[in-house]
């Protein structure tokens, strides 16, 4: 023939043309419309004529024509194959090796086709070798420049905090005039969503059978009215403070009935429907299209895609349309429903719903910081991103990696056989429980127990010393505090209290090691330590206030008595647990001191404590244990830490609680309060002064079975040692430890737990052992100094913490405590140096930052510091001590709008210290939670009948100004409620800390 155009036929030519064009744009542009739809069928339909075409020429014409034109459509023909194949398969993941194969080979064949026709038209050189290696060149630019096209999608919408944030809550989401206010969730164009949008989760199942599945039983499945516990709450709530505050929760809940704007209807009236009963579905979360910041509580941009109504379409051949299309070409829906911060800045994602406060849209009373997942994970060891830790893991983690964990699985999806759990894994186990779903409980169970967390029984001595609070030294600063009802990162090690000044008393331990021995008739100490290995966030998370999470110790000797037991649960395991035991909560109380035990949390006017274990670090648990004189010759210590996802009292509430007299109006009066003064309301926004009981009915509740289930009692973990029992009158046991080099670690968590309890000379004490066992070993000296500078003695730390030094110069931690150590000593330059070296490895650490603004601050260097400061704010827009410098910077600059501003943030988010009065007389008539509110504290048994005659005793033994942690004696403990009413009415004075 005489030329390519001759030789290939002008309408093939053109058809090849297309092909090339719609492959670049396919591929460099996915976009979720109709015309790129349109086009990928397009490509499908022109591909399968051209591979016809190309073969019928192959058979006929394959003698006739130029050479470079016939290995052009051979080499065409061969990529086509593997289109046709794709055609059948669809371009998933797991075909991606056979998509790249179909396009560097239809390219190369293509190429030479037109090196061909480019020749003949006399635009490239006669020689067809130049003319291939210029098309070769021409690909090779546009193969990596459409990837980049391709890839720059990858940085859309990344998660990133506004330089200041809002005044009030007014200013957060929509504010007041919009239809989902106070969540800070919106949706693009102002628009509601259909309820229907948010149901049709197995319209996804079609390709996505096993996520689907394992959804289906998750905790996300039954986040709204399907689950009893939640949808109390919300009962409770609006009938107490009206619907609207309780779209604050509907943001991240209910997106079914939030979004379609049916919450200003009492949840009462359509409990039932649907929409109530959807959970948090697939396209609640993978519908999110931009999160705003992270400061929490739905702080997102929802987005509808039209298109997905062609997902759920009820006509078959539509649905056969829609899964053929995205089978061809799943990039636009991956982007539409996976976006890039999912996967970059996971955390970051799911700080959107695991991070809240509450303001006067709520509560009506103040901004204060609720439950929060994410800046305790971003301030830790676990997140990379945290300078200070005790522990580092191999690798940084997200969230992902603990509660989305890979599971075998051929969905679509799967990326090497293998997809993300949807089954979400956590600590819900009241959930399965009530569901009857044996495998999901299973799951969580078994999470709870993998190893996360370690029980110690570690130590023993003579209880004898008192445990007096100590003065602090100079240097030995305190901090301004956040108003919050939950514990804060690592930071929190700033505001301990020394907790003692008395030397620490000699222990024997480690117990497993010792053979440790006590006499009939002693009372000994014994040091049980708790440590978080494997958790990003404090231990426990979440909704804190509603959780029984606690540490059991039993003795039992070898004639089967049990001589001790702190931690006992009434009703053979099944009812309260007694209120002595060393829990693991927030513990609030209302305006007139009610506790807070029906997820009433907008009532929280003040905390009487909050005891967690941060990630990486440890919580020493002391108990005071008399050793009655007719035990065996035998101890056997066990300790357990227990676990159950809801307090008695908030089952019993959330299935059957009503107030006591419910018919009678809700406007009685307290005995004490005078009918009409303020206050004589028995329920408000403030207060609810009503007593419960349980006798509602159970008909329509949301569980498997019209009853109220048992929560399971999960054993977290434990441990158990041996005690030898010597006669009465044999000689004192000697203290005595034994030091082994792999026993590091254990020194370590029994120093850091007495550490963050203020009990400085025993954690000193503690640290010195590793510095025994291995003096290379800088996590010794290091720790020795931060213990040294919390007591404020500079002149220790110095010496510590240069031995730590020497060992490892460029340690973050080592650097960060020394640079602290000179800001203390007024050595500005080398705090600020020794600071930025920390920041040259951990760049996001809050508590560098600020400490270092605050250095610059102190050198008048005011423009420095607002930079270094705003960093603060680019990681943690709420952050309180950044807030205050700021305000202090901007004075100095002479800038009185900017400080002004920083001021007022400053008073949002501080702490009212006043508000701690309340707790007073809840305390007086709650000694066991007075008790637990003490930073060191111990827990005795509940009577038992070996023991009952040496109660007294025990009560003598006990420390001067200590209060014992026990309900009553002689019977088993009850949890109950007790209130500040009636103190309160009496004008009783508020108890000491």
């Amino acid at each position: 023939m005489s030329s390519a155009a001759n030789s290939v036929g002008r309408a093939l030519w053109l058809l090849i043309g297309f092909l090339v064009v719609s492959a670049i744009y396919l591929y460099a542009f996915p976009q979720a419309n109709v015309f790129y739809a349109g086009v990928v069928l397009l490509h499908a339909v022109a591909g399968v004529v051209a591979s016809v075409w190309l073969l019928l020429w192959l058979v006929r014409s394959w003698r006739r024509g130029e050479l470079l034109v016939r290995i052009g459509i051979l080499v065409l023909f061969l990529g086509a194959i593997p289109g046709l194949v794709l055609i059948y398969t669809g371009a998933l993941r797991t075909e991606w090796t056979l998509v790249y194969v179909h396009l560097g080979v239809s390219f190369l064949g293509a190429g030479l086709i037109a090196a061909a026709r480019l020749g003949d038209l006399g635009w490239l050189p006669r020689h067809a070798a130049v003319r291939v290696a210029a098309l070769l060149v021409v690909i090779a630019v546009l193969a990596p420049a459409a990837r980049y096209l391709r890839e720059t999608w990858n940085q859309h919408g990344r998660i990133e905090n506004p330089t200041l944030p809002p005044l009030t809550m007014n200013g957060e989401g929509d504010g007041p005039a919009g239809p989902f206010f106070p969540s800070s969730a919106q949706v693009y164009g102002g628009e509601k969503i259909p309820s229907k949008f948010f149901m049709e989760s197995d319209s996804c199942k079609r390709c996505h059978e096993d996520i689907y599945n394992q959804w289906n039983s998750s905790a996300h499945h039954f986040s709204s009215f399907n689950n009893q516990w939640y949808r109390k709450s919300i009962e409770y709530m609006q009938d107490t403070i009206g619907t609207r505050p309780s779209k604050w929760c509907g943001g991240c809940h209910d997106p079914a009935v939030l979004y379609a704007g049916k919450m200003d209807t009492p949840i009462k009236q359509f409990v039932h429907n649907p929409e109530a009963q959807a959970g948090l579905g697939c396209m609640m979360c993978h519908s999110i299209a931009e999160v705003k910041s992270t400061m929490g509580q739905g702080d997102f941009y929802l987005e509808y895609p039209k298109l997905h109504e062609l997902a759920a379409s009820k006509n078959p051949l539509v649905r056969t349309l829609h899964d053929f299309m995205i089978k061809l070409n799943p990039e636009p829906h991956r982007r539409v429903f996976l976006k890039p911060f999912m996967k970059q800045q996971t955390a970051e994602f799911c700080s959107s719903c695991h991070k809240v406060h509450l303001d006067v849209p709520v509560n009506h009373y103040r901004w204060f910081r609720g439950f929060n997942e994410y800046d305790n994970w971003q301030a830790s060891g676990v997140s990379g991103e945290g300078a200070r830790s005790f522990y580092y893991p191999a690798k940084p983690q997200q969230c992902a990696d603990c509660h989305m964990p890979l599971e075998r699985s051929n969905d679509m999806g799967n990326v090497d056989g293998k997809v993300h759990s949807h089954r979400f894994p956590g600590a819900n186990t009241a959930l399965p429980a009530a569901n009857e779903d044996a495998a999901q409980l299973k799951t969580t169970e078994d999470f709870l127990t993998s190893g996360a967390l370690t029980v110690d029984i570690f130590a023993l001595s003579p209880a004898k010393a008192p445990l007096a609070a100590a003065p602090m030294k100079p240097g030995a600063g305190t901090e301004h505090e956040l108003a919050t009802t939950f514990a804060v990162g690592e930071e929190a090690e700033t505001k301990i209290t020394p907790g003692s000044n008395v030397e620490a008393a000699p222990v024997t331990a480690p117990l497993n090691r010792v053979h440790p021995e006590v006499r009939r008739g002693d009372t000994v100490r014994v040091d049980v330590v708790v440590r978080t290995k494997r958790i990003g966030h404090f231990f426990p998370g979440g909704t804190v206030d509603a959780y029984d999470t606690w540490l059991e110790l039993k003795g039992v000797d070898d004639q089967g008595q049990t001589i001790f037991w702190s931690g006992m649960v009434a009703d053979d395991g099944k009812g309260p647990v007694e209120k002595g035991a060393h829990f693991y909560r927030s513990l609030q109380v209302d305006a007139h001191g009610n506790p807070i035990n029906k997820r009433n949390a907008w009532s929280t006017r003040a905390v009487v404590y909050v005891r967690l274990i941060p990630p990486g670090a440890a919580d020493t648990v002391h108990f005071r244990m008399k050793v009655p004189e007719k035990t065996g010759g035998k101890i056997t210590l066990t300790a357990r830490l227990l676990y159950r996802k809801f307090s008695w009292f908030g089952t019993q509430f959330a299935f059957a609680g009503e107030p006591e007299n419910a018919g009678n109006n809700q406007q009685q009066t307290k005995p004490g309060i005078t009918p009409g003064a303020v206050g004589a309301a028995s329920v408000t926004s403030d207060y609810d002064d009503r007593k419960f009981a349980f006798t509602q009915s159970l008909r329509g509740v949301s569980a498997k079975e019209e009853k109220i289930p048992d929560v399971p009692i999960v054993t977290v973990a434990q441990n158990a040692v041996a005690l030898d029992v010597l006669p009465a009158n044999a000689p004192v046991p000697l203290p005595k430890t034994q030091l082994v080099k792999e026993d590091w670690q254990r020194w370590n968590d029994y120093g850091i737990g007495l550490l963050l309890q203020g009990d400085l000379k025993a954690a000193q004490a503690a640290f010195e052992k590793i510095t025994e066992v291995d003096p290379q070993n800088p996590d010794g000296w290091v720790n020795i100094g931060r213990a040294a500078l919390q007591e404020g003695d500079l002149a220790r730390a110095r010496t510590v913490l240069e031995k730590a030094l020497a060992i490892n110069p460029t340690l973050a931690r080592t650097n960060f405590f020394y640079g602290s150590l000179m800001k203390s000593a007024g050595e500005y330059d080398q705090a600020a140096a020794h600071f930025q070296i920390v920041l040259g490895q951990y760049p996001r650490d809050r508590v560098v930052l600020n400490n270092l603004g605050r250095v610059l601050f102190l050198q008048r260097k005011y423009a420095d510091a607002v930079k270094v400061l705003q960093q603060v704010l680019a990681v943690d827009p709420e952050d309180l001590q950044a807030h205050y410098n700021l305000m202090l910077c901007y004075n100095g600059l002479g800038d009185e709008k900017m400080s002004k501003e920083h001021q007022a943030r400053y008073l949002r988010f501080k702490a009212d210290e006043a508000a701690q009065a309340i707790t007073g007389p809840y305390r007086q008539l709650n000694p066991e939670d007075n008790n637990e509110r003490q930073n060191i504290h111990e827990h005795v048994s509940v009577p038992l009948p070996i023991t009952t005659s040496h109660v007294a005793t025990a009560a003598l033994d006990r420390p001067a100004g200590r209060v014992p942690a026990r309900a009553g004696a002689g019977v088993p403990p009850v949890q109950t409620e007790r209130s500040s009413v009636a103190v309160r009415a009496t004008g009783a004075p508020g108890a000491q800390r």
